[in-house]
């Protein structure tokens, strides 16, 4: 079983990296082609849109690069067989912010060449973003209270962590039912 989920992780990290990998050609091509099609007058382009387009190509580069490094499955080179299988490029968190920012650089390289140099404040929604997980996971509970202090959060996952199962057999041990106690007994 474990097996299985493994291999199907490293088929997802397969196509998640061919992905990336067209990722970084795909998009500047599209970018240009638009602009020869749509936006004859914006060519060449101006030192401006250059910049912007290097300087958001760099961060891309470097996340790209690593979210490869991390996903990437080794086989051996005789049998072909997994030796390693990668890590998860589908779990959240910073992997998920990773490809949220390479999308986004994406989009709006491709919109820029589409419809002009200001579908880049399209890119203003990424330090939002950062800015709005900083105020709810970190200063809103510091200053202002909030029900994810430690103390609550404990007993949320505590009430969340038993069964409905689980909660009909501790109600049952309470009220005394011989059941209950025999399976307890012969667990141990």
């Amino acid at each position: 079983m474990a097996q299985g989920s493994l291999k199907k992780i490293a088929s997802q990290n397969e196509s998640a990296i061919k992905t990336l990998r067209l990722g970084m050609i795909l998009p500047t091509i599209l970018s240009i082609l638009l602009r020869l099609l749509l936006r004859r007058d914006s060519l060449p382009p101006s030192k401006g849109s250059l910049a912007i387009y290097v300087a958001t190509f760099f961060p891309v580069f470097l996340l790209s690069n690593y979210l490869i490094k991390i996903g990437t499955t080794r086989r051996d080179p005789t049998t072909g067989a997994l030796i390693s299988y990668g890590e998860d490029l589908g779990q959240p968190g910073v992997t998920e912010w990773c490809f949220d920012i390479l999308y986004i650089t994406w989009t709006c390289q491709i919109g820029s060449g589409a419809f002009g140099e200001w579908f880049w404040w399209l890119y203003m929604v990424i330090p939002i973003y950062a800015v709005f997980k900083l105020w709810m996971s970190v200063i809103s509970p510091m200053f202002f209270g909030g029900s994810s202090s430690p103390a609550a959060a404990s007993e949320g996952a505590e009430k969340e962590s038993t069964s409905k199962r689980q909660e009909k057999l501790r109600k049952r041990s309470e009220k005394g039912d011989p059941r209950v106690k025999a399976q307890q007994v012969g667990r141990r």
